[in-house]
Parts: C-alpha cells; structure tokens; sequence
C-alpha cells in the first residue's frame, strides 16, 4: 500500500470493515502511534456506519494531509442519502434517529482534530474529519 488515497465504497458491513482497516494501515504506513491509528479506524466504522444505516451506499476516502509543518490523515465520508435535517441536533450527545449505542457524530468530532459536515435533505451529506501527527 502507498501513502496516497484510500477509497472504499460502502454498501454493507463488510464494505464497513475493510474501509476501517485499510485506514488503519495506511494511519501505521504514516507513522501515527497505535493508540491514534485505533481512533482513526473507530471514527471510520461510525462515519462508514452511518452510511450503511441512514444512506444505504456512499464513499470513505482516507489520504495522507499535509498542513503548517505537520503531516495528519483526512477521512472524508460521503453519501447521496436523505440528508441530515438538522445537523445542530445530530451533533448532541446522545442524540440517535436509530437508537444504537454508537458514538456518533459527536464521537467521532471528539477522537479527530477536525471536524467538518455539509448536509442537504434529500441531497447527502458529507462529513470530513483530520487527525494530526504530534
């Protein structure tokens, strides 16, 4: 694997397991320690889960970032879905449409540096999300 692009179309929960460890192998690939390369694939499975459960089908893309003289990961998340209607409410602590137990939005806002969603009803979402290397 190169440190270029990852990306990993989501339809199902194996499609949702192979996108976390590729994400974690390119994290590794990085130099990220072991504790960050575990929050880089635990935000993957959320964002990727939320596909599957809210969108049916959509995208991650994992690529190696590089900022004011540092280097990070960036997962970017997408989908064509219904849409988050309101995004101020998917971003509260357990705040769930499906009941599950998962972190979240808001998980997945605190184990990443950055944090990014863009929403439409009836058009998608997508949520763009970085760690930084120490």
């Amino acid at each position: 694997m190169s440190a270029g692009e990852i990306r990993v179309a989501i339809k199902s929960d194996q499609d949702i397991v192979v996108a976390r460890q590729r994400g974690r192998a390119l994290a590794a690939e990085l130099g990220f320690s072991s504790g960050d390369a575990t929050l880089i694939a635990t935000a993957i499975s959320e964002l990727a889960r939320n596909i599957v459960s809210y969108a049916r089908k959509g995208q991650i893309t994992v690529k190696m970032v590089n900022g004011m003289d540092r280097q990070g990961i960036s997962v970017i998340a997408s989908d064509e879905g219904p849409g988050i209607p309101d995004i101020r409410q998917a971003l509260r602590d357990g705040f769930s449409t499906s009941g599950s137990l998962g972190l979240g939005l808001p998980g997945v806002r605190r184990l990443m540096d950055e944090f990014e969603i863009a929403s439409e009803p009836g058009r998608g979402t997508t949520v763009t999300v970085k760690k930084w290397k120490p």
